[in-house]
């Protein structure tokens, strides 16, 4: 019998914890009190609404399927011995799959050398991944500051926009609906969705939103606001909208941004932080389209699923309104040794074991299934879409979404929906993911559908009536 947390002191719970960090297995009466100590902590001390929306919690709270490690570089174990395979990807941070080997040694190293920096001395991983990232990247793009998230890495880029384009008379922003950059106030202010948006207006002055993909509309928002004598400091977009529900733009949609922001002298801000990494079958989106940002947004993989590390990426000119004073935006742990030997060796994996082109290749595989799918269900699927493997199935409802998210829980592969569009459920495995388990995929995803429309045919067929009540 598990106790309740609150009955330990600090140090015995952190002792409890140490132990299972240093545990490689569990007997049965470990796994059954991590489990509901895990449940427990969650619903005291986390946030009990996460318990409502986790597949892996049953209806009445009494039990949640735990993590414990992952079994493969596209596999996890749950503490009860559970196998699952991943297609929701940590939201797309696991592009080099799980512990890749690469990665975990380079930070291992690093970890037994110096894992955090003195802040004085010049530290070399920051300068090296700079460097390495300014021969990576699209276009003109060469100087990095680092920072620990996607959101983070949005934030700079703002204030990086507003930095250069204040003296030019140019304060405002235009981003798209359906757009996610991050929750943190400037990033907020440029995500679409009004659930998130809400609570904490007013926010950010100065944001504008056009529908994604509909160059006349972003025309028509910019000539409005320069009548009202505002200039655009910058538009930012996903070249392909992630929690959106993975919206691609039409072909020329791209070209025509990056046109409409030189004729305009807008600087166009692309936020790479899903699509970046090799994700979508190239190492960045926006080649797919041959457009160059003048500040790139990334992170999530960028860590390799190992550290956490966000990049803002800037072209000279840009960035060069923080060259006489370095601390105007700053970060204490950004940039951080052993973050940086993650992405450096995230990097390498990328380029040597080709895996943008394998993303391509098992991409290609994968949404032609899935669209053979939704032309077999179309009662349930509205369409299937995407890029590399970066996919999403957008289901007639949101209650279908979920339910094919749960069945598929059900029969160990995991996928979860996206934040600004809950009718799609993302596909977005580790870019390590084989043939055989793409295969797999779409087999339980077809045994999954055929069960919702087994479901939803019996719902519809008309109920006995209750005669002992009718003659009441």
């Amino acid at each position: 019998m598990s106790r309740s947390t609150s009955h330990f002191t600090p140090l015995e719970s952190s002792q409890q914890a140490l132990e299972w960090i240093m545990s490689d297995t569990l007997s049965p009466d470990a796994m059954n009190t991590l489990s509901l100590d895990t449940l427990h902590a969650f619903r005291d001390y986390v946030n009990p609404g996460f318990l409502e929306y986790r597949k892996s919690v049953t209806a009445g709270g009494g039990y949640g399927a735990v993590e414990w490690r992952a079994s493969g570089p596209n596999t996890l174990l749950d503490v009860q011995g559970n196998e699952y395979l991943d297609c929701l990807g940590g939201y797309g941070i696991f592009n080099v799959g799980h512990r890749n080997p690469t990665v975990v040694a380079a930070v291992e190293k690093q970890l037994s050398k110096q894992p955090l920096h003195s802040q004085e001395l010049l530290d070399p991983l920051r300068a090296l991944l700079a460097k390495t990232l300014a021969a990576l990247t699209p276009g003109n793009l060469k100087y990095s500051f680092f920072s620990n998230s996607g959101t983070e890495s949005v934030e700079a880029a703002l204030k990086l926009a507003k930095a250069y384009q204040s003296p030019r008379g140019r304060f405002s922003f235009i981003a798209t609906h359906g757009a996610f950059h991050g929750k943190s106030l400037g990033a907020l202010s440029a995500t679409a969705k009004p659930m998130f948006r809400r609570p904490f207006m007013p926010l950010v002055p100065g944001f504008h939103h056009v529908p994604f993909g509909d160059i006349d509309a972003m025309k028509q928002q910019i000539v409005q606001c320069q009548r009202n004598g505002e200039g655009i400091a910058a538009v930012i977009l996903e070249p392909i909208q992630g929690e959106g529900g993975v919206n691609l733009p039409p072909q020329h949609y791209l070209p025509a941004v990056r046109a409409l922001c030189d004729e305009t002298g807008a600087l166009l801000i692309l936020d790479e932080v899903q699509t970046g990494m090799g994700r979508t079958g190239k190492m960045f989106a926006c080649e797919h389209y041959g457009v160059e940002p003048d500040i790139l947004c990334l992170a999530k993989a960028l860590g390799g699923g190992v550290m956490p590390i966000g990049a803002t990426v800037a072209t000279e000119e840009v960035f060069s309104v923080l060259f006489d004073n370095p601390f105007l935006h700053t970060t204490t742990f950004g940039g951080n040794p052993m973050a940086c030997a993650a992405a450096l060796a995230t990097i390498n994996v990328l380029l040597r074991d080709k895996l943008p082109e394998q993303a391509a290749r098992q991409g290609a595989f994968l949404l032609s299934g899935l669209q053979r799918l939704a032309a077999a269900y179309p009662d349930l699927i509205v369409e299937a879409r995407g890029l590399g493997l970066l996919q999403a199935i957008e289901f007639r409802e949101n209650e279908i979404g979920y339910a094919f998210a749960s069945e598929l829980f059900q029969r160990r592969v995991l996928v979860a929906g996206t934040l600004n569009n809950a009718k799609s459920i993302r596909i977005e495995p580790p870019l390590t993911i084989t043939h055989e388990q793409c295969c797999r995929v779409l087999q339980e995803a077809d045994r999954a559908l055929a069960k919702l429309r087994a479901v939803q045919v019996e719902d519809a067929k008309p109920k006995p009536i209750n005669m002992e009540f009718a003659l009441q």
